[in-house]
């Protein structure tokens, strides 16, 4: 056995949990190998046994497996299916001989189906392999305009379209959920939508159980997590989400962010999400959506400086019942949470930019250390690839804002949580709105006498190291400081 580490790129049992396929870093040829191994006698399958794997997707009820193999380019162009157990050769199913297409597979949760993304710069398509006869060919169940995201699923005979593609060939700002029969024989495939239009109430993203749909929703700039009870009603869908029988699952106050867990098992009705906020450690967190109680899991207590696993114990406390409607409190006591809002307070406030948008700026600071217009300050950014800002609580912090620090973080355009719209708004020759708006922000924290003027600091990381470069070399008055992680410094020299 060579010293080191191995390290693993993809892994997924079999739906008998028979087998465990996964692939392996190659470092001499700079690839991924594909292994199977047997778990009832932990012996290594004969096949398959591929390189450059970059995908992977069983079929037949573990049976078979479907993997997606890489071109010298690294680009993913052919899908093999291979018969675990048998020694005939892997099966070509799709191949794409044209550079600008890329393809991946993927099982629906209940393993009943498997779905085949095609992108290009042309088109984005979804076609449809049955799972039990993976080899009976590919059907083509949506087609839209490139970059779009379409992510499908299946639930007791209907097709689940999760997506941000244009509407009626209007482009659209945010994701929606559309249907369709199994069965049905249009071409194209009629598709409907599961909820009407809503622009202040918008899906983020969902998840499915065999009883349940999840929804992780924004109200404005607030999230929401709800869970909806299948199958789906047909005189409801097309209504409005407000006026579904929805769940409100609790959250405590200020989340920043919602992050389903793996959730591998589609016949539970115990559905996993990790809740972030910049005032309470990560809550990995257990909704029991039939019994109506949730369970924290894990999270790490500050407060007694240990991290609390609670597995199997009684934390369910009587405030601990998911309410039945959206009229009743969702949020649970500050101490279920290990909330630590009675230390830190986080404010929440939009800044008008330049132009006049607003921009959604988050303050937090220590409730006993504040001081009007004495306190040092640390403004976040990052604005690019329109990736939400990472506010969660990082332990690190408190030794700031326990010696009196404010620490800010700007949601500027370019970044994500407002949509298609507010990233294309601060990238490419649009980039100088993400400059501005973190401009903007930085003087409202001096104006509003929330930071001294002269103890100001910027941070970023990455495409945020530009962000901030970039305002303290148009305003470089206003910053003392800056702390730029791993930044991206020079994109005139840099390929993209």
């Amino acid at each position: 056995m060579k010293a080191g580490y191995a390290y693993e790129e993809l892994s997924e049992v079999s739906p008998d949990h028979g087998y465990l396929a996964y692939t392996m870093y190659d470092k001499d040829n700079d690839y991924f190998k594909l292994s199977v191994r047997d778990l009832n006698f932990g012996s290594l399958c004969s096949k398959p046994q591929a390189d450059r794997v970059s995908n992977i997707a069983w079929a037949k009820d573990g049976q078979a497996l479907l993997y997606v193999v890489t071109d010298n380019k690294k680009r993913p162009f052919r899908i093999y299916c291979s018969m675990i157990g048998s020694n005939d050769e892997d099966v070509l199913i799709l191949e794409e001989p044209q550079e600008n297409v890329h393809l991946s597979v993927r099982h629906t949760k209940d393993f009943q189906y498997l779905t085949v993304n095609i992108f290009s710069t042309q088109s984005s398509k979804v076609y449809l392999i049955n799972a039990a006869d993976p080899l009976s060919g590919l059907t083509l169940v949506w087609q839209c305009e490139p970059n779009a995201h379409c992510i499908v699923e299946h639930h007791q005979g209907y097709l689940y379209l999760f997506t941000d593609a244009a509407m009626q060939g209007q482009p659209i700002d945010h994701h929606y959920l559309l249907r369709s029969p199994v069965t049905s024989s249009c071409i194209p495939r009629n598709w409907e939508n599961v909820f009407a239009n809503d622009q202040l109430l918008t899906i983020e993203d969902v998840d499915f159980c065999h009883s349940h749909l999840l929804l992780i929703v924004k109200d404005r700039r607030k999230y929401g997590l709800y869970s909806v009870s299948l199958p789906l009603s047909n005189d409801k869908v097309g209504a409005h989400l407000k006026d579904f029988n929805l769940q409100k699952l609790p959250l405590p106050d200020h989340v920043s962010q919602i992050f389903p867990g793996p959730n591998y098992d589609f016949n539970s009705s115990t559905m996993r999400f990790t809740i972030t906020s910049p005032v309470m450690p990560d809550a990995v967190v257990d909704y029991d959506l039939l019994s109506g109680q949730w369970t924290i899991v894990q999270q790490q207590n500050l407060l007694y400086e240990r991290t609390r696993v609670l597995y199997g114990s009684a934390s369910s406390t009587s405030n601990s019942r998911i309410p039945n409607n959206l009229s009743e409190n969702s949020a649970a006591d500050e101490s279920t949470w290990n909330d630590l809002s009675e230390y830190y307070a986080c404010e929440e406030y939009e800044v008008p930019s330049y132009d006049g948008a607003l921009i959604p700026l988050t303050i937090l600071y220590s409730r006993h250390r504040k001081t009007n217009g004495e306190n040092p300050g640390l403004l976040h950014g990052h604005g690019a690839y329109g990736e939400v800002l990472d506010k969660r609580w990082r332990n690190e912090m408190k030794s700031l804002l326990d010696r009196g620090w404010v620490i800010a973080y700007a949601d500027v355009r370019g970044g994500g949580g407002g949509g298609r719209k507010w990233h294309h708004d601060g990238r490419r020759t649009k980039k100088l709105n993400s400059v501005k708006d973190y401009i903007s922000c930085a003087k409202f924290l001096i104006e509003r006498e929330v930071v001294q003027e002269t103890k100001l600091a910027g941070c970023g990381y990455s495409a945020g190291g530009f962000l901030v470069a970039s305002a303290i070399n148009y305003c470089p008055d206003l910053f003392r400081a800056a702390v730029l992680k791993v930044p991206f410094l020079d994109p005139t020299h840099t390929w993209h």
